[in-house]
């Protein structure tokens, strides 16, 4: 059975206690406790958790059968690694696109009295990372393959997130920026390797299957399947229902270099880049609703379909190909896939 959000949540709290019982042998003041655990609790708890809950379902596909209570423990406390990497980028994303809120809430560098404290408050969650891995798995013959991954990753989606910024700022449009070369590179950099690659890469290892192999073969389908939901993410910023959504899409206002803006720049005769060149990237909604009628016009909604057809199509046929000799399992992939094909939220 997959593991449930409660279930996955409950192994938290002996987490936080574990990095501020670290904290007290360098007797850091009472104060400056209660604030890194403010900190760790409002941040990492109150998401989906999919990406930190996709380890434990992953090594229990793995291993062929339900995981024992320490393999569980363990299992969810390298998703809870995974947790505090994502808090980690959202906390200082938010202060780099000045958003608002977060799952609901002030975003943390607006809560009472944080500010700018929050810039050290996303680094100490990173550094929670490194101090639960070395509590946890010092003795694990793959520490150190561990201890790689998470920097690895973490330094990819910072580059995917660097390129981002410098392609698309929200306070200065230039379209020619824009190109589908870039796109892959920064949803392929800035999404897939964390939140695709990352939990399946720790089951892995966890499960000590770590051959060459079985981690290029996990590469090689989970990359473009952090793509494809990307490129969903994006479909639907535009076309899903808010109400569906539970979110009113913004990256036509935002400037944001998505996959929608590439392929209207690729195929648009001069006079509807000329629209797109006045209008998007606007805060302004009847600019938005300019480019909203020119990628009707675009028909990008049937172009979207056709691309899904034709990607899944594709990371079908790798997962069909799975080598499973050394101990990786198609239904891995099949789980993963199933989870996001065709989803309107």
């Amino acid at each position: 059975m997959p593991v449930t959000l409660k279930e996955f949540e409950s192994v938290f709290p002996q987490l936080v206690e574990d990095v501020l019982a670290h904290c007290k042998s360098y007797n850091l003041p009472e104060n400056a406790t209660e604030w890194y655990k403010k900190n760790l609790e409002h941040n990492t708890v109150g998401g989906k958790c999919n990406r930190g809950m996709s380890v434990v379902d992953t090594t229990s596909l793995l291993l062929g059968r339900d995981l024992t209570k320490d393999e569980f423990f363990l299992s969810a406390t390298l998703g809870w690694m995974v947790e505090l990497l994502q808090a980690f980028f959202l906390v200082s994303d938010d202060i780099m696109d000045g958003s608002k809120t977060r799952r609901g809430s002030p975003c943390w560098y607006l809560m009472p009295e944080v500010g700018m404290v929050a810039i050290n408050d996303s680094i100490m969650l990173e550094a929670a990372i490194y101090l639960l891995l070395k509590k946890y798995f010092r003795q694990n013959k793959n520490y150190v393959d561990l201890f790689e991954l998470f920097q690895e990753v973490g330094f990819q989606t910072e580059l995917g997130q660097s390129c981002d910024l410098i392609t698309a700022p929200e306070d200065k449009v230039n379209l020619d920026n824009f190109s589908m070369e870039k796109y892959v590179f920064i949803v392929r950099f800035k999404t897939a390797f964390y939140s695709f690659y990352l939990p399946v890469a720790l089951a892995i290892y966890f499960c000590d299957i770590a051959t060459p192999q079985n981690l290029q073969q996990a590469k090689d389908i989970l990359i473009p399947m952090g793509e494809y939901f990307q490129v969903q993410d994006d479909y639907l910023d535009n076309f899903a229902d808010p109400e569906k959504l539970g979110k009113i899409g913004t990256d036509i206002q935002d400037n944001k270099c998505s996959w929608l803006v590439n392929q209207a720049l690729s195929i648009c005769t001069p006079e509807q880049r000329k629209v797109l060149e006045e209008n998007y990237g606007r805060k302004d909604s009847a600019c938005e609703a300019k480019v909203k009628q020119l990628y009707n016009e675009l028909q990008l909604e049937r172009l979207y379909q056709e691309y899904e057809e034709k990607i899944v199509g594709e990371i079908r046929e790798k997962i069909a190909k799975v080598d499973e000799s050394e101990g990786l399992k198609k239904a891995v992939f099949d789980e993963f896939l199933r989870k996001i094909y065709k989803r309107s939220k």
